[in-house]
């Protein structure tokens, strides 16, 4: 009697890995294995179940048919294990493995690495990828574990909570402001050089926010990049609308028109509702939502006064 093909759990973490990225030199990293092993894997879990998981094209892996409702079901496992191992083991052992998360270059190096001495002294056995490049990250496809954004997504299996409000002003080098005409009220603010993000590749539309404080406003530099910006700022190449969190830090620069521009945004954490129930993912979120809230004056700056 022939034997019926079987696999076994580590088979669906290798194939959860490239379903969620697509790439096997990615899963490999994620894994620490190699890309020959998770190929193999891959191959060796079709075989088992005689069904088609992956397209291979130039591209990628791109999931069949029955990988995405494979995928549900993978993912069902895989959150019972995490929920197993969770209960079995005690204390910090249960919080471990790779966490990456996808956060605004503001918020990752201005406020979120701040925190990181803090984060591994109390979870050496959760390591932290941080992409700060949000354009190239899927949710949807689980390219990141837990997404910090400015918009929200309005649909879809997704945990979303909201982190903080934050407020922005405009800004500019003491040395600039002395040595240029005053900004006396908003009218003023187009007769002078301003620094912004490049139009076409604003990610969000929150930052869109030049034409929120005056229609007239032409930047004569523009970065996809906020440490860019606050460097140009600080350099004396003009004005800049910056968060409070950020340009607080600073003291040769100096708030324009404080009583008059007061922008406000949010941050959202969001993950997928899957991953909300691992342990390493939910150590993460709480952590971060701990960290934003005793941090609120920062966050809210000028407002709060």
């Amino acid at each position: 009697m022939k034997t019926a093909p079987h696999f076994t759990w580590d088979d669906l973490q290798f194939f959860l890995a490239v379903a969620r990225t697509g790439q096997l030199s990615t899963a490999a990293r994620q894994l620490r294995t190699s890309h020959a092993t998770v190929s193999r894997r891959i191959d060796r879990l079709e075989f088992a179940l005689q069904v088609k998981l992956f397209e291979r094209n130039p591209r990628g892996y791109m999931l069949t048919g029955m990988g995405q409702r494979f995928v549900d079901t993978a993912e069902r496992m895989e959150q019972e294990t995490e929920r197993l191992r969770s209960d079995l083991t005690a204390g910090s052992a249960a919080q471990r493995g790779v966490v990456r998360i996808s956060a605004p270059e503001g918020f990752s190096n201005f406020f979120f690495t701040t925190m990181l001495s803090d984060f591994t002294a109390r979870y050496p056995n959760i390591s932290l990828e941080l992409v700060t490049i949000q354009q190239i990250m899927s949710l949807s496809r689980k390219e990141a574990d837990i997404v910090v954004v400015l918009d929200p997504p309005k649909a879809g299996p997704y945990f979303t909570e909201k982190l903080t409000d934050y407020h922005l002003q405009v800004y500019g080098s003491r040395d600039y402001l002395a040595t240029h005409p005053p900004v006396e009220s908003r009218d003023d603010l187009p007769e002078h050089a301003f620094i912004g993000y490049i139009e076409d590749m604003i990610f969000a539309p929150g930052l869109d926010y030049l034409g929120d404080i005056h229609p007239r406003i032409r930047p004569q530099f523009q970065s996809s990049s906020i440490f860019a910006q606050l460097t140009a700022t600080k350099n004396g190449l003009g004005l800049c609308v910056l968060p409070f969190f950020i340009a607080s830090r600073h003291p040769d620069l100096q708030m324009v028109l404080p009583d008059e521009v007061d922008l406000k945004r949010h941050y959202w954490i969001t993950c997928h509702r899957d991953l909300r129930q691992s342990p390493r993912v939910r150590t993460v979120i709480d952590f971060l939502v701990d960290a934003v809230h005793s941090n609120a004056p920062a966050f809210l700056g000028h407002a709060s006064a």
